[in-house]
């Protein structure tokens, strides 16, 4: 059916005007099969038609009709999440998409950069919606913004360097001792605390690694994705042997069963797997440190740096230290080594 106009750009608009005048009596059931309905009239004018555009919606009300169309089936925290995104768009204070400039310049300075970020994709993820849905005419507007906001890479664990003191350690190791809950992770913060070893390894032994005198770390629990795996060798060598002393010789002894399976885990999680470290971090310990106000909060990565620190104050040589922790002497010097006032000066 034409619609009877030159092949303008106005009159392209006129056609799609049309076709979606069709397209929404077929959806509610008045389409006009003898197309008399839709045909143009000789005394037709463009003028006579109003081609305004229509005003840009509100991002606020974009943002709702987003959600319910995505909420259904949705778990309690991404519902959560569409609330704190909302929350984020009514504190700023420019209202549509054709702002997104001044939205992610209001954003960038006044939230974090990580939310930010996020901020940035969802809205972004909304306006192809609504795009898609015929709400919005332009394309999506915050495009890209998400790449433009640039995240300080997080410091890792191994390299915050806070200790914990004798004292705290002891207390820590009788919390989790008198805890129903947790004092299946006791024999393990006991270790860690006593080896200093990296957590990925204590997870990783296996009873086969337990010799007499002396323990071997040869592989790790790392993470792929999916869960946890085993992987042969040490994150800076491939082995290396840790000497059990007479605070290590009575847990060792304590907690290896009977006719044991010398490939047995050492220390498995509740259902004989290997201990997932995040979960443990998040629960145990961090419920555990709860019980402690007056002990600083540290991630439980500070067991391996409260041994190389104790063991600095016990004046034991920082290339000792390193050969039993599997780092280099520099690295426990830079960080560890601390003056002492009782060496006197030699006569040389």
């Amino acid at each position: 059916m034409s619609i009877g106009l030159p092949d303008t750009p106005t009159n392209r608009k006129l056609a799609e005007l049309k076709a979606r005048e069709i397209e929404l009596d077929i959806l509610s059931g008045h389409f006009d099969e003898t197309l008399a309905k839709y045909k143009t009239q000789s005394a037709l004018s463009v003028e006579s038609l109003d081609i305004t555009p229509k005003p840009t919606p509100k991002l606020s009300g974009l943002w709702q009709q987003y959600v319910d169309a995505r909420k259904m089936g949705k778990s309690p925290t991404t519902l959560r999440m569409y609330e704190w995104v909302a929350n984020h768009i009514e504190r700023c204070p420019h209202e549509h998409p054709t702002d997104a400039q001044l939205i992610f310049d209001w954003m960038n300075g006044h939230v974090p950069a990580n939310s930010a970020k996020r901020v940035m994709m969802h809205l972004s993820a909304c306006c192809r919606w609504a795009k898609k849905a015929r709400l919005l005419d332009i394309a999506d507007p915050f495009d890209g913004m998400q790449a433009e906001i640039k995240l300080k890479k997080p410091s890792s664990e191994e390299e915050e360097v806070n200790p914990f003191s004798r004292q705290e350690r002891d207390r820590i190791i009788a919390a989790f001792e008198t805890n129903r809950h947790y004092r299946h992770y006791a024999p393990l913060i006991k270790f860690l605390f006593f080896a200093g070893c990296r957590p990925s390894e204590a997870i990783a032994l296996c009873w086969k690694h337990i010799g007499k005198s002396f323990i071997t770390f040869e592989q790790a629990v790392v993470y792929d994705g999916r869960g946890p795996v085993l992987k042969e060798g040490l994150k800076t060598q491939k082995a290396r042997k840790f000497p059990i002393n007479a605070q290590l010789q009575p847990l060792l002894t304590s907690l290896k069963p009977e006719g044991v399976n010398s490939n047995e885990l050492v220390f498995p999680s509740p259902k004989g797997k290997f201990i997932d470290w995040g979960n443990f971090t998040n629960r145990a310990w961090q419920s555990i440190l709860a019980g402690l106000p007056d002990i600083e909060y540290r991630n439980p990565y500070q067991t391996r740096h409260t041994f190389c620190s104790l063991c600095r104050e016990s004046d034991i040589p920082s290339i000792q230290i390193a050969k039993w922790v599997g780092t280099s002497a520099q690295m426990i010097d830079r960080v560890y080594a601390k003056a002492t006032n009782h060496i006197q000066v030699p006569e040389l």
